[in-house]
């Protein structure tokens, strides 16, 4: 893969990885890895067993690849590299072949935030605001490299009026909190292997959009495969948001507040779906409204684009969570887009990403995408 601009680091170990030893690489066959902007992140690798002088395979008598070592996938692509993930081994498959160097072992992981789930607690935090509460929760994985990215709440609940209760797991408690005021959670690795954003704050797509992807180009097409455009009507729902005054107990409708996303389309489809918010009634009228907009800009993109992109000639590794151009596919879908899930295939002299892309409408908005 040196050849073609690409290199695979793959670091692996209990509690702090390092790099994965000779036998472990040379065992690889290929690897997956998917970023999601929701959900967890995951990844599989497939490596050749082989049986050593002990009649046993190394690999699996190593107890390297044993859930729940830590691994790092990394690729460099020319002088840059990018952490794809930071994960945890949660499984492995093996399968055994008559045929001498067919057996395969099959490891599975999700990234580092399933650390966060593994257990339950019972805890309360009174007078103490949601972004207190979630700065305290991501104390306790300082050792995972965890650097907080919290967004300052307001509201602070009143220990005679509410106190704030966890029953559950860190993490399912960090992400109540984060729907409660309209807010995302999730972890994603930096560019130092071992070190993670914890982000607790509102969707941002702000930022420079990634280079293009390009079909139709002739020497610039990166985008192997053909591009597939879904126009859904569907998709998009307006939230009709109530709250209860806690005086009279008279339900007040609240007004939709502005998305602070960026416009992506020049026509944005219209929302045909009306929907009621069941659980907003008992917030505070700000509460209420982030998560309305919250519920809005989940539904609100129509359009959504899948197809694959040769990494090389892309030039670098595509990231969920941020915006990328897309140019070549005739004036109504270029533009700019969300990237909803990337997956990286990796083997030997390849290296494939596919995606998902989202927007909220058809028609570029800007005469022109990062190149």
């Amino acid at each position: 893969m040196a050849g073609l601009g690409v290199r695979l680091q793959l670091l692996v170990g209990p509690t702090l990885p390092l790099p994965a030893p000779y036998p472990v690489v040379d065992a690889l066959r290929g690897l997956e890895v998917t970023n999601r902007d929701s959900d967890f992140d995951g990844f599989k690798l497939s490596f050749s067993l082989g049986r050593d002088a002990l009649l046993d395979y190394g690999l699996l008598a190593s107890g390297l690849l044993d859930p729940p070592s830590r691994v790092i996938v990394m690729v460099v692509i020319g002088v840059m590299p990018q952490v794809l993930i930071d994960g945890i081994i949660t499984n492995h498959q093996v399968g055994t072949s008559n045929r001498p160097g067919e057996s395969t072992l099959e490891v599975f992981g999700k990234d580092i935030s399933l650390k966060l789930g593994l257990e339950e607690k019972n805890a309360t935090f009174p007078n103490q605001p949601d972004s207190v509460i979630v700065t305290r929760l991501l104390a306790d994985y300082a050792t995972l490299g965890l650097v907080p990215q919290v967004t300052p709440t307001t509201d602070v609940p009143i220990q005679v009026d509410r106190i704030p209760s966890q029953q559950g797991t860190d993490l399912d408690y960090i992400k109540e909190l984060a729907r409660r005021n309209g807010f995302v959670f999730y972890i994603e690795p930096t560019a130092v292997p071992g070190v993670n954003t914890a982000y607790w704050g509102l969707d941002n797509r702000l930022g420079l959009p990634q280079p293009a992807l390009t079909m139709n180009m002739g020497a610039d097409t990166n985008v192997d495969q053909p591009l597939n455009f879904s126009f859904d009507a569907m998709g998009p729902a307006r939230p009709q948001v109530t709250v209860v005054e806690p005086f009279t107990r008279q339900a007040i409708g609240l007004p939709l507040p502005a998305s602070p996303h960026p416009p992506l389309a020049l026509r944005p489809a219209p929302a045909l779906r009306t929907t009621l918010p069941r659980d907003s009634a008992n917030l505070n009228p700000m509460q209420a409204g982030l998560r309305a907009l919250a519920s809005a800009s989940e539904s609100a993109d129509a359009v959504t684009v899948s197809g694959e992109v040769d990494s090389v000639r892309y030039g670098q590794a595509l990231r969920a969570r941020r915006l990328v151009g897309v140019r070549g596919a005739g004036f109504s879908y270029d533009g700019n887009y969300y990237v909803r899930e990337v997956t990286h295939r990796i083997r030997r002299g390849e290296y494939k990403q596919s995606f998902s892309l989202t927007r909220e409408g058809r028609g570029a908005l800007l005469p022109m995408v990062q190149p």
